[in-house]
């Protein structure tokens, strides 16, 4: 009768079970993956569409070399993990057109398939996959490629003086205005009429999207804001200071800063979970790509800006953990 009573009680007292799960945290029952990641390429769209009437051929060849390399590096990883393929969950093709859009036009099929490869196999899969990975894939793979091929992921790669593309003659404005103090106007940086990385030219394709995701909830407004804030308030320091012809509009426009702002930053894996965790990572990242474009000879920064922040969003999750209800300091 005494072990009964041991045994009733042993189970009344057992330990809750509490499932753990990676990020990003859903709150809305209706809300999937599948569903986050569908409005990610929507407001993609614009960007795809203007990359396509800018560069054409080109630019279709980048987006296909991705699509097939992600996709089939994913199949290929995930099986070998003896895991379940989910390629309908659409992350791998996100992977594929935010590296895609990141690439030159006129870069090598070979750059553009390695660096698939490496953004799934090395960014997500060997981190465990969607959920787990510490710093946006696409971005891993494009820094890959920087540097093992420097010749043709530089300034001058972007550049085709026997390319039927009128816009690819001419150099990106920022390594216009780097190497000559070349200025472009900013209606061209704004409609994308300049050249660049197949999604970075146009600054409206850019706030269409992102304005889309953000109304959307899917994208956290705060990471963009915070982009913003920092790029205005140092280039409007460096205005002030320097009296150059290159202004922060021109920053804001110019380059992948808008495509980082609100595509790459805003990855919910990769960035901070609470409101004002996401803030510090935009102001972050912000700081980072004026660092780098205003003191470095790297007329870019976006990326290297994203990894480093990636790097440090464990730091802010702990910096920026939420006080409880009733908790400490609370009335």
């Amino acid at each position: 009768m005494t072990d009964k009573k041991q045994n009733q009680t042993t189970e009344n007292t057992a330990a809750p079970v509490i499932h753990v799960a990676p990020s990003p945290h859903l709150s809305e029952s209706g809300l999937t993956t599948q569903k986050i990641m569908l409005d990610v390429l929507i407001a993609l769209a614009p960007l795809v569409l203007t990359s396509i009437i800018m560069f054409k051929l080109y630019a279709i060849k980048q987006l296909a070399i991705c699509l097939v390399c992600c996709l089939g590096a994913e199949t290929v990883f995930v099986r070998m993990r003896k895991k379940a393929v989910t390629l309908d969950d659409y992350s791998a093709a996100i992977t594929a057109v935010i590296l895609a859009l990141s690439l030159p036009a006129t870069a090598p099929w070979y750059v553009a398939a390695i660096a698939s490869v490496v953004a799934i196999g090395i960014g997500k899969i060997v981190f465990g996959g969607l959920g787990m990975n510490i710093f946006n894939p696409a971005m891993v793979g494009r820094a890959f490629v920087m540097i093992a091929f420097a010749s043709l992921m530089g300034a001058s790669a972007f550049e085709s003086s026997g390319c039927s593309v009128d816009v690819l003659t001419q150099a990106t404005p920022m390594d216009a205005f780097k190497q000559g103090g070349v200025v472009a106007s900013l209606s061209a940086l704004f409609w994308g009429m300049t050249n660049g990385s197949l999604g970075e030219t146009s600054a409206f394709a850019c706030i269409l999207g992102g304005l889309y995701l953000c109304v959307r909830r899917t994208a956290s407004w705060e990471i963009p804001a915070g982009v913003l804030l920092a790029v205005l308030v140092w280039g409007g320091i460096a205005d002030l200071l320097t009296n150059s012809q290159w202004t922060v509009i021109h920053h804001i426009f110019g380059g992948a800063l808008l495509f980082g702002a609100f595509f790459i930053a805003t990855d919910p894996v990769t960035s901070p979970l609470t409101p004002k965790g996401k803030f510090i990572f935009g102001l972050g990242v912000g700081a980072f790509v004026m660092l780098l474009r205003v003191f470095s000879g790297y007329p870019e920064g976006v990326m290297f800006a994203v990894l480093l922040m990636n790097a440090l969003t464990p730091l802010i999750n702990r910096w920026t953990v939420p006080r409880p209800l009733g908790g400490l300091n609370n009335a």
